[in-house]
């Protein structure tokens, strides 16, 4: 472990990379373990041959400073010439993945909101967004004003670590330190953090730390033991988190980003795939243990494997509930391929056990015969993120459809309730909170020989689906190198205010306000009283708040309604008019959502 700093400006360097230690004078330190020698070259200055220390750690130190461009060259056994590279702590390129490295001096940006501590995780509305697609840091700089008065409290970037080309989702980075130069500079996006935190959004960021893309890594020609042979995964390789340099080059990236850009939680990608699951432990208790007691550090896990253990005090906040989206999007669309095959036998079953107990696989073998989870009934509800949609599984589709073109409006409205105003933290969509109909599609910027690979690749990837079994129908999913297909994915803010959008966007601003006013002043401390079935696709669920309060959800996304329980309390909210007043006769109407907020006195009464 790290000793604990406080949040200050230099408050960490990490090991690696161009490190300024006074003005006009920096440190370059590489791990190259298998390297013969390593020259750090900064232009304008002579090359240098950098010094051996210790664990296959070179370094060097030279008179520059803040801009200055930089590569190594690597020499080995097999190329006495020396290769070229960039840095792979590098926190700025000058152009793309293979030019010269930049030179950045975590000082040069002038901090404006100084007083920023964060805000507590019950509070966390977030808000998923892809940067390039929104026009770099400069163009979500300008959305953020429309965000707040949205109800949105945090956004979520998609990954910003520099990748190939200027078009992609993010997780096919290669230098997971420096800030994607398309999308801005590290003074750029410092700014966009300024201002969200000014406007009091926090800002998280996904973070991918169980593989490399396949463009433009050059590790394993230098440090062959950051990888396995023994181990793949379905990226390649599998990173050797056995390494004690590699877990410090990833822990030191996960301080830099909430260090240096004061960012407010990070997202980990895909955490399943990382092979040694300590690593996860230690990450997480390094950062707890270097963070200033007044900060407010959110740190989120993607992870297929449902490990409740994690969950914990000193380790994850929250996770991204898969299971939740997965059966929400089985019942709003009757669809059965894939991932959703899980969850249709008894789909509102299950739905009813998310809600109730967080996950719905807990230990249970899946159709793919992999055991999946651990006991997560005793975590809170904001142990779990919620959502519809994201950007996973929205753009893993072949045309990219959003659940706006997939699923019945009156369906899609009552779902949304459930999201928003259920004790379990919700994440938004970019384009979601007005019923955008552009897709979101798979885009890349890749050389022409990777881009005709992933091009076959992706549409080999749905040729057991029934709707692309045929070599036609898989001709019509876009290119993924293709311009075009970036372009249809932009999301046209302009159309929110116009029909049909405005309705949407006035529901979502009701229920985030519903949110804010009812919701979180009494999640910390809330608890599940369970949930039941009422019928087919119809589920009941209940929650004693903190301050003693029980809120009820109702959801009924079938064609029929289903007799419930009679409901006394203050109705919050209904999608259909007089569904409240039918559920106060026992009924619960078709295509429909209510929620209600009981007092002390008559929650006692319901949930009896």
């Amino acid at each position: 472990m790290l000793e604990t700093l406080p949040f200050h400006e230099d408050a960490f360097q990490p090991l690696l990379g161009a490190q300024v230690v006074e003005a006009g004078r920096t440190r370059f330190t590489l791990w190259a373990p298998t390297a013969t020698r390593v020259d750090v070259e900064v232009e304008g200055l002579p090359s240098t041959t950098m010094t051996p220390t210790h664990d296959g750690y070179v370094t060097a130190e030279l008179a520059c400073g803040h801009g200055a461009g930089y590569r190594y060259r690597i020499f080995t056994e097999d190329d006495e010439q020396g290769t070229l590279i960039p840095d792979p702590a590098a926190r700025a390129q000058q152009a793309d993945i293979d030019g010269p490295s930049l030179v950045i001096d975590p000082r040069h940006y002038a901090w404006k909101a100084t007083d920023w501590r964060g805000r507590p995780w019950h509070e966390t509305v977030l808000y998923e967004l892809h940067v390039g697609a929104l026009g770099g840091f400069e163009g979500v700089r300008q959305h953020l004003a429309y965000l707040a008065e949205l109800g949105v409290t945090a956004i979520e970037l998609m990954p910003v670590a520099e990748f190939p080309g200027a078009r992609n989702w993010g997780y096919d980075g290669v230098l997971p330190y420096a800030v994607e130069a398309s999308y801005g500079s590290p003074d750029d996006m410092k700014a966009l953090i300024d201002e969200a935190h000014r406007l009091d959004i926090m800002v998280f960021l996904d973070v991918v730390y169980n593989h490399f893309g396949p463009d433009g890594n050059y590790l394993a020609s230098y440090a062959t033991p950051f990888f396995r042979e023994d181990l793949t995964t379905p990226w390649g390789p599998s990173i050797d988190f056995r390494a004690p340099q590699v877990r410090r080059y990833f822990i030191d990236n996960a301080l830099m980003w909430l260090e240096e850009y004061r960012l407010d939680g990070l997202r980990f990608d895909a955490v399943h795939a990382i092979s040694e699951q300590d690593f996860l432990t230690e990450l997480a208790e390094t950062i707890r243990s270097r963070m200033d007691s007044e900060r407010h550090v959110h740190l989120v896990l993607e992870n297929e494997g449902n490990t409740a253990s994690l969950l914990a005090p000193r380790q994850f906040t929250a996770q991204w509930n898969d299971d939740w989206h997965n059966v929400m999007h089985v019942l709003l669309t009757d669809e059965q391929e894939g991932y959703y095959s899980d969850f249709v036998e008894g789909a509102t079953q299950r739905l009813a056990r998310c809600l109730g107990e967080g996950f719905i696989f807990q230990g249970q073998t899946s159709r793919h015969g992999h055991i999946r989870g651990e006991p997560s009934a005793h975590l809170p509800p904001t142990a779990f993120v919620a959502f519809l949609q994201n950007h996973d599984q929205t753009g893993n589709r072949a045309l990219g459809e959003r659940l706006s073109v997939l699923a019945d409006a009156e369906k899609l409205a009552a779902a949304a309730t459930l999201l928003l105003l259920s004790p379990m933290i919700p994440l938004l969509f970019m384009g979601e909170e007005w019923g955008s109909t552009q897709p979101f599609l798979f885009f890349t910027e890749h050389n022409e020989d990777l881009a005709e690979a992933v091009r076959e690749g992706r549409r080999a990837e749905f040729a057991d689906f029934s709707a692309f079994r045929d070599e036609k129908a898989r001709a019509r999913i876009p290119d993924p190198n293709a311009l075009t297909t970036f372009e249809a994915s932009v999301p046209d803010f302009a159309a929110r205010e116009r029909p049909p959008h405005a309705d949407s966007l006035a529901r979502y601003r009701q229920l985030l306000a519903l949110r804010h006013q009812h919701i979180v002043p009494r999640l910390e401390g809330a608890a599940s009283q369970g949930a039941e079935a009422l019928g087919d696709k119809a589920v009941l669920a209940r929650w004693r708040m903190g301050d003693a309060t029980q809120l009820v959800i109702a959801l009924n996304m079938s064609e029929q309604p289903v007799t419930m329980p009679q409901q006394r309390g203050e109705h919050l909210h209904e999608t259909r008019s007089g569904a409240a007043g039918a559920a106060a006769n026992g009924q619960l109407l078709p295509r429909a959502a209510i929620a209600w907020l009981n007092r002390e006195s008559s929650a006692d009464e319901v949930a009896s």
